[in-house]
């Protein structure tokens, strides 16, 4: 399948619900090329703390998500060049860069407005506290559930509440690595990703992801994901 449509099928409806920087597109011919760019930060870098420090904040985003926005755009100018000279060993060896480089652009770009302020997290309410109690037994369940599943990935990866917009359901869902949710073709709309690569977390909880795991709760942005699932519905 041709990466370039699956990038602008995949993740830039992904990226629209985020939030986030867009990707500037132009058209030639059948093929797009794009340039995506790093989102700011929706609050100080230090906003997260004493929860999440500043230091990791700082590193995650200008480092490692930036990371993922310039390799994602070499990887895809690469594949541009590839198709338009017919190379097809070039196009399949590059769809695993742009899978993982366009995978973290997606998932960090989710996962920065997914988070807030201590102070602006609030509690989850509405209907989508309803269809969690319905699912878990009470919200409280639910994040045990959810830090179980998440602090049992093992390597790096995400950890994401889900609903599937074929039957409405909710569910907790693991990737590996930076594998999105929404490649999967399956009807599933990301609507809290907790990022559990040690890079999120190390500095400050070193190797204890379950210690991470209770604290991040208090940075939620519970409005965020209930806009996301309100949308999604």
């Amino acid at each position: 399948r041709d990466i370039s449509a699956m990038l602008r099928t995949s993740i830039l409806p992904t990226l629209s619900r985020a939030g986030a920087a867009m990707a500037r597109t132009t058209v030639s011919g059948a093929r797009a090329k794009s340039s995506f760019t790093l989102p700011s930060l929706p609050y100080d870098a230090g906003a997260l703390e004493p929860v999440v420090m500043s230091e990791i904040m700082t590193i995650h985003h200008t480092k490692h998500h930036n990371a993922y926005v310039t390799n994602l755009n070499a990887a895809l100018d690469k594949y541009a060049d590839a198709e338009a000279k017919g190379d097809m060993a070039t196009m399949i060896a590059l769809q695993s860069a742009i899978k993982f480089n366009g995978g973290g652009h997606v998932n960090h770009s989710i996962f920065w407005t997914n988070l807030c302020a201590p102070k602006d997290s609030g509690s989850v309410s509405g209907e989508l506290a309803s269809k969690i109690e319905s699912k878990w037994g009470s919200v409280e369940d639910f994040k045990t559930t959810f830090n179980g599943t998440a602090a049992a990935i093992q390597g790096s990866g995400w950890a994401w509440l889900a609903l599937n917009t074929k039957d409405k359901s909710l569910s907790i869902q693991t990737r590996p690595n930076q594998d999105p949710l929404s490649f999967g073709g399956d009807g599933l709309i990301p609507l809290l990703g907790i990022d559990v690569w040690e890079h999120a977390y190390y500095l400050q909880y070193k190797n204890a992801r379950p210690d991470y795991l209770k604290e991040v709760w208090k940075v939620v942005n519970w409005k965020n994901v209930e806009e996301r699932y309100n949308e999604a519905k």
